[in-house]
């Protein structure tokens, strides 16, 4: 090896040794770290003790909260990734033909996604759905009198809260204006000189060529849907009766105001092993309905 591709490649590592070092010392060790304090009783403030499989065995034998909890989050998932990237995709189409406000509509749309996981935003929310907040009042004003505490009933509390991640669909809307760029206008042109409409273009030609991206963003939104904290944390505090009580909150209390680390630690590796196993569910399935260009 010459000189030159010495220098070249100690220049390389000299730009990805933050990444790598970053890495190391905040996820890999940590993570390691946390899966030896599963097999724990560890209250912090005292040294570790070895218990084997008995947080886990709690869990999953001796924990109501648990299934509550773990319940509570797949219906978010369930419901709120799906209407996110459903939203995202819609305004994504609307907005995909250049136009004069064409930036400027995007910038408009992608803001939820940058201030939408902020506290003051689910404060804000808090209020807007309160007996007295301004949802009630719109509903007054369209001649629908109603003083109901969307935050305080089981079966409108969860639905707030999926509301708000819906709402912050910028960050898809993006990633799908960028796929539907992609696709070659001569496979429209040649679907309208065969008569093709607008939907069977649509299922024919858009869904398939954005298929990649649509995979991309589901996997992506699938992670971020299971890590929901602070819609539970603030707007809610997991009432009512816990029907908003979202895993990783019930996670970070054990841990932190419990003073179960251990615990808490059994807890995470359990998520982990379930995003780890749906996001490998839908790689494995992705030849049957994700198109490649390539393939």
């Amino acid at each position: 090896m010459t000189i030159k591709k010495k220098r070249e490649q100690l220049v390389g590592y000299l730009f990805i040794s933050p990444f790598i070092i970053g890495f190391v010392c905040f996820i890999s060790i940590p993570m390691l770290l946390s899966l030896g304090f599963s097999f724990t009783k560890y209250d912090i403030l005292s040294p570790p003790k070895f218990i084997g499989l008995e947080n886990y065995i709690t869990m999953f034998t001796q924990d109501p909260l648990f299934w509550k909890t773990f319940g509570v989050t797949m219906f978010y998932v369930l419901f709120s990734v799906p209407l996110r990237l459903l939203m995202a995709l819609a305004v994504a189409l609307l907005l995909v033909r250049p136009g004069k406000l064409s930036a400027f509509y995007r910038t408009v749309f992608y803001l939820p996604s940058i201030i939408g996981s902020s506290v003051a935003i689910a404060i804000l929310w808090k209020r807007m759905f309160a007996s007295n907040g301004m949802i009630n009042a719109l509903l007054g004003e369209l001649g629908i009198q109603s003083s109901v505490a969307w935050l305080g009933r089981s079966g409108t509390a969860i639905w707030t809260l999926i509301l708000l991640a819906v709402w912050q669909f910028g960050s898809s809307m993006l990633i799908f204006l960028a796929g539907l760029k992609q696709i070659p206008r001569y496979l429209y042109e040649a679907a309208t000189v065969d008569g093709a409409n607008w939907i069977a273009k649509f299922f024919k030609i858009t869904l398939p060529m954005l298929s990649p991206t649509i995979f991309f963003n589901l996997i992506n939104q699938l992670i971020n849907g299971f890590m929901a904290f602070t819609q539970s944390f603030i707007i809610t505090e997991g009432k009512p009766q816990n029907t908003t009580l979202f895993y990783v909150v019930y996670m970070y209390q054990n841990s932190f105001k419990y003073n179960k680390l251990g615990y808490g630690c059994a807890l995470a590796w359990f998520m982990v092993l379930v995003v780890g196993g749906l996001t490998a569910l839908l790689f494995l399935t992705q030849k049957r309905w994700v198109y490649y260009e390539t393939e």
